[in-house]
């Protein structure tokens, strides 16, 4: 039987799909179509006419990409990694005070996004260079934690709170002592959560741009080298970094997108 109300649904979720995506397809076009098609041509089609790979290979023939690559990688994998090193027991620990004083800190936590980063970068840089962690990967990384680990510890404080009481005591009664009870019980029931914390920090590193631009200036990131190619008026070379700059992204979704629904991210428990 035909229902009205499930064809409007329907009808909304593929409109803001496709609204959502056409970025995506317009940066695919610019990206593998010869430029006659699209930068020299006063009407580009909205469909492929031609395929090539010149683009990218130009792309990649005149800026180095490879070092902005493994430099953003490498610093996403530390950025999420060390997410859920301090992350896993700030989240357990905040679980353990009562809920409106656990939400008052995690919103504490999130003070420091709040504020531009702008205005956060330029301290950080001048602490870091007495430091020597200006222009290398753990200053960057340790930069890009003040945004990543309240995320990490947001979700992970929502996980720990809604699982059942019951498994930690069972634990205790058989001997185990707290971290062993949180990171051999708890941690691999909320392992959901766990997943979408380290994806959620990794993100947030590798498109990061502010910190990137002011803390690593001389070895830069992929979104810098994307953005340096912008400003000197190369798209063709800005589209094809920005759709390998999403490809990483869109891989690691789909590897995990079995546990970014809304039930696990609970970290509850069924049946």
């Amino acid at each position: 039987m035909f229902q009205p109300s499930k064809a409007v649904f329907y009808f909304c979720v593929v409109a803001t799909a496709a609204f959502l995506l056409y970025p995506l397809y317009v940066l695919f076009l610019i990206s593998f179509s010869p430029v006659q098609y699209t930068l020299n041509s006063p009407n580009p089609p909205q469909w492929p006419v031609s395929f090539t790979l010149q683009n990218l290979a130009n792309a990649v023939r005149n800026t180095d990409l490879i070092d902005p690559m493994m430099r953003s990688l490498i610093t996403a994998l530390l950025v999420a990694t060390i997410s859920l090193i301090i992350g896993i027991p700030a989240a357990y620990g905040l679980s353990k005070v009562p809920t409106r004083l656990a939400n008052t800190l995690s919103t504490f936590l999130f003070m420091v996004n709040m504020l531009p980063a702008l205005v956060i970068a330029i301290p950080i840089g001048v602490q870091f260079i007495s430091f020597r962690l200006y222009d290398t990967i753990p200053g960057l990384a340790l930069a890009q934690e003040l945004v990543a680990l309240p995320l990490t510890v947001f979700v992970l404080l929502g996980a720990f709170q809604n699982l059942p009481a019951d498994l930690e005591n069972q634990a205790r009664v058989d001997g185990a002592g707290m971290l062993r009870a949180l990171f051999t019980i708890l941690v691999p029931i909320s392992k959901a959560a766990v997943a979408a914390s380290f994806l959620l920090a990794w993100m947030v590193s590798w498109d990061e741009f502010t910190f990137a631009v002011i803390l690593s200036p001389i070895h830069q990131t992929l979104p810098i080298i994307i953005w340096t190619n912008i400003t000197r008026g190369d798209i063709l070379a800005s589209s094809a970094f920005a759709l390998v700059l999403t490809l990483p992204v869109v891989v690691l979704t789909i590897l995990l997108q079995r546990y970014l629904k809304g039930e696990y991210l609970s970290g509850g428990m069924h049946g």
